[in-house]
């Protein structure tokens, strides 16, 4: 990890692009943007680590990571992948708690991290700002709802589905291995594997030098419907 140094005028523009800080007062802003800073990562650096205290709230700029915890087993979950303009690490920045997750540059990512001590300060002083926090973590919670309810409801092939109906297209491509699709569908490679397989074999998608192609989009939206 190295720092970049950025101009003020740099920090006001990305802070203003978030929805976190659009709407606060002018002053309020550069004072953020003094507790700002621009950290630069390579593919495989970390972040940050499960456990460790939060140095604040981290807004990708460029590049992209990955969200993860890892089993007693040693077998890892990939929660979210983020991408430019995602935020995360919130409730640790918000609630003075340790980070929840490990979280790994999948490439070359520059990550915005605003500091934790001034954010709380800010959420008593402003009720508007903590406002905004209220209605984000009020997302967080039903995404995690949503979540939990697929990992009940829905058997692995109906999740391998949803989740290839729900990426970018310039997601899906090879450094998406099995073992990772697997670690973000909290299952192992094997049953991706034979979860491929079946999707193949029905015509929903095809899979050529390793990337995954969607053939019919109709099949795999039958596919990613819940098992009955």
């Amino acid at each position: 990890m190295k720092l970049i140094d950025v101009t003020q005028a740099t920090k006001l523009k990305t802070l203003r692009s978030n929805p976190y800080f659009d709407e606060l007062p002018e002053v309020v802003t550069n004072d953020i943007a003094a507790h700002t800073q621009l950290r630069e990562y390579e593919r495989g650096d970390v972040l940050f680590w499960e456990g460790d205290p939060c140095a604040g709230l981290h807004i990708i700029e460029s590049g992209s990571v990955k969200l993860y915890r890892i089993s007693p087993q040693g077998r890892q979950y990939i929660i979210s992948v983020l991408t430019e303009g995602a935020t995360c690490n919130e409730v640790p920045a918000f609630d003075g708690g340790t980070n929840p997750v490990n979280v790994e540059a999948l490439e070359n990512s520059r990550v915005w991290v605003t500091d934790s001590e001034m954010l709380r300060g800010l959420v008593i002083s402003n009720p508007e700002f903590a406002l905004k926090i209220l209605n984000k973590f009020g997302q967080n919670l039903r995404n995690l709802v949503r979540k939990v309810s697929e990992m009940a409801f829905y058997q692995v092939t109906n999740r391998l589905a949803r989740l290839i109906t729900e990426l970018p297209v310039e997601e899906s491509h090879p450094h998406w291995t099995q073992e990772q699709l697997a670690a973000r569908l909290g299952t192992v490679r094997e049953v991706v594997a034979r979860s491929l397989k079946e999707l193949e074999k029905s015509g929903a998608i095809r899979i050529e030098d390793r990337r995954i192609q969607i053939a019919d989009q109709e099949v795999l939206q039958q596919w990613s419907q819940p098992y009955n």
